[in-house]
């Protein structure tokens, strides 16, 4: 973690683990709102391949990090770094934020929260039909949330048996491949695989969407994902992936210093780079 040395304090030291680094806004967004806020603090990106986790988490405690964000391939293996991990992180089996408190390295998750967040944009949650696309480490924290929010929840997936394993330990409804999607009532619809992420493709290709729905997209861009494309094309209210990103690096950033960031700010800051 080169890129802050001691010498730099007393400015409080944030970042972000994760490999690849480079379609990160993470950082924009945290020094935008930090600058905003007041708040001495300066926040990068780290390029960690997983066989060096365990080292950089040692030079974040040696380095006095205030709080690290937690990216892939990372949210599972950093679990057994930290000195605690809250009920939240343990449920959902991933942590995304770790803060310090004290001298210990304490982690959560504050993904569910920016999905939930996102939502509510534009659509009460309690009491929706919601049908996650994907079983992996986003689509833990997404089903939490929609759960906790009053959500009826199913879970497909292209290898079924993980949305059946995903339903079992979260308490879901259903789970099914992603071609029965065609045949279940979903008021929200939510993709958290990575089909899209580097190609114009979608995870459920000929779905017809409803005007009715509201449709997200977790992966982010600077544009439209293909499944975003054929949902508007529908008439579905649609969200892409930054509102998710943006929400809860909002919470991630409330947990460490109690202050609230604006909104305006993160989406600025993201905007303004780069894809």
């Amino acid at each position: 973690m080169a890129e802050f040395a001691e010498s730099e304090a007393p400015r409080a030291l944030c970042g972000i683990l994760l490999h690849p680094a480079g379609h990160t806004r993470s950082p924009a967004m945290h020094n935008a709102a930090f600058g905003a806020l007041g708040i001495e603090a300066s926040y990068a990106a780290f390029d960690i391949r997983p066989d060096a986790l365990p080292q950089a988490i040692a030079d974040a405690r040696r380095l006095g990090f205030r709080q690290l964000a937690i990216s892939i391939p990372h949210k599972e293996a950093v679990m057994a770094l930290l000195d605690e991990v809250d009920e939240t992180a343990r449920q959902i089996g991933a942590v995304n934020t770790v803060t310090r408190v004290d001298d210990k390295l304490v982690g959560t998750n504050t993904d569910w929260w920016g999905a939930v967040s996102a939502l509510k944009r534009l659509t009460e949650v309690a009491g929706r039909q919601a049908v996650i696309l994907g079983a992996g480490g986003t689509a833990k924290a997404v089903c939490y949330g929609l759960l906790r929010a009053g959500a009826e929840v199913t879970v497909l997936n292209r290898t079924q048996e993980r949305a059946i394993e995903l339903v079992q330990n979260l308490g879901a409804t259903r789970s099914g491949s992603l071609s029965t999607l065609r045949t279940l009532p979903a008021d929200i619809i939510v993709n958290t695989t990575s089909v899209g992420l580097e190609s114009y493709s979608s995870p459920v290709p000929g779905y017809k969407f409803s005007p009715k729905q509201v449709v997200m997209d977790a992966v982010y861009g600077s544009r439209d994902s293909c499944f975003l494309h054929d949902a508007q094309a529908a008439g579905a209210q649609t969200l892409q992936g930054k509102w998710m990103l943006i929400y809860q690096a909002m919470e991630q950033i409330r947990l460490w210093t109690g202050r609230d960031a604006a909104v305006e700010v993160m989406e600025e800051a993201f905007d303004s780079v780069s894809a």
